[in-house]
């Protein structure tokens, strides 16, 4: 039965919100690694959400895990989502590995999404579907091409990247699996507490907890607490709940489009043609994904 025009306009808002944040969100890691090494960023970043998400808490009094197993879900989703993905795409892109590499390799979270829900959420999809993950690939590539420098892809930078993509995709999918009715507050607290329990003796250990700070680093922290890890990932969160795994996901080729956009904008670094046809194929790619008819169930 066809969901209500009401609710489908919700999940609209609820999509371009996630897609436009965490687009403005590669920006804003950018800026915040030049005043703190990443295990030290990622540390500040989370003892803010600590502090943010306690308030919340303590306001709306959501409901907490009700077992031990439940709980224990719930932290081992946060640290492969927070902990994993962004100590490794933060890693990464320390270690000097080009905004470009970086995106297209991050982008094959939607492929083996769709590899991965077939086997654990018995999610089928259909030729034109798998199709549009392909296109949907090839045209993030075109959109990030200009910036790509395969020199700078050392192994470390790959190491790093490649376990930030295992740990948002396990994590995605083992948050929905095993943590499919958890309050996404509560959640969230437990969450950044066992995330920053891991990061911030690797800061200190590894970095000396070094900080240059600054109003720009406020800046930084707050979007990406606030805007990122408490709004956008509730949001991604709440889409999944609702969709199909591989459709939502598949969001995350849209979000270099918005990189595209915003160094226009701030730094007037025009997209070269090719650019722009990876803007437009990437679209079809998402729209494939999203419209067309999945397979039947696994049995």
């Amino acid at each position: 039965m066809p969901a209500p025009l009401s609710a489908r306009a919700w999940e609209s808002l609820l999509a371009w919100y996630f897609v436009s944040v965490w687009g403005s969100g590669f920006l804003a890691t950018k800026i915040g690694l030049q005043h703190a090494p990443p295990f030290t960023f990622l540390s500040l970043r989370f003892a803010f959400g600590i502090l943010c998400m306690t308030l919340l808490v303590i306001v709306l009094k959501p409901r907490w895990p009700a077992t031990r197993v439940e709980f224990g879900h719930v932290i081992v989703a946060g640290l492969l989502m927070h902990a994993v993905h962004l100590g490794g795409s933060h890693y990464s892109q320390y270690l000097g590995l080009s905004a470009g590499i970086t995106a297209v390799l991050l982008s094959v979270q939607p492929l083996l999404t769709a590899l991965f829900a077939g086997r654990w959420m018995r999610e089928r999809l259909s030729a034109v579907q798998w199709l549009g993950i392909a296109i949907g690939l090839a045209g993030v590539t075109l959109i990030v091409w200009h910036k790509i420098d395969v020199r700078e892809a050392t192994l470390g930078a790959l190491t790093a990247v490649a376990i930030s993509v295992t740990g948002v995709t396990a994590g995605t999918l083992y948050q929905r699996v095993y943590c499919p009715v958890v309050d996404l507050r509560a959640a969230a607290l437990l969450q950044f507490v066992s995330t920053f329990i891991v990061l911030a003796p690797l800061a200190w250990l590894v970095e000396g907890a070094a900080v240059r700070w600054s109003w720009t680093l406020a800046g930084v922290i707050v979007f990406l607490v606030i805007g990122a890890s408490l709004l956008a990932v509730n949001a991604f969160h709440t889409l999944m709940r609702r969709g199909q795994a591989t459709k939502v996901t598949s969001l995350i080729y849209l979000t270099p489009i918005f990189a595209v956009a915003l160094e226009l904008l701030m730094f007037d670094v025009l997209p070269s043609v090719v650019s722009l046809a990876g803007i437009v194929i990437t679209c079809l790619g998402v729209a494939m994904v999203s419209w067309a008819r999945p397979g039947r169930a696994a049995s």
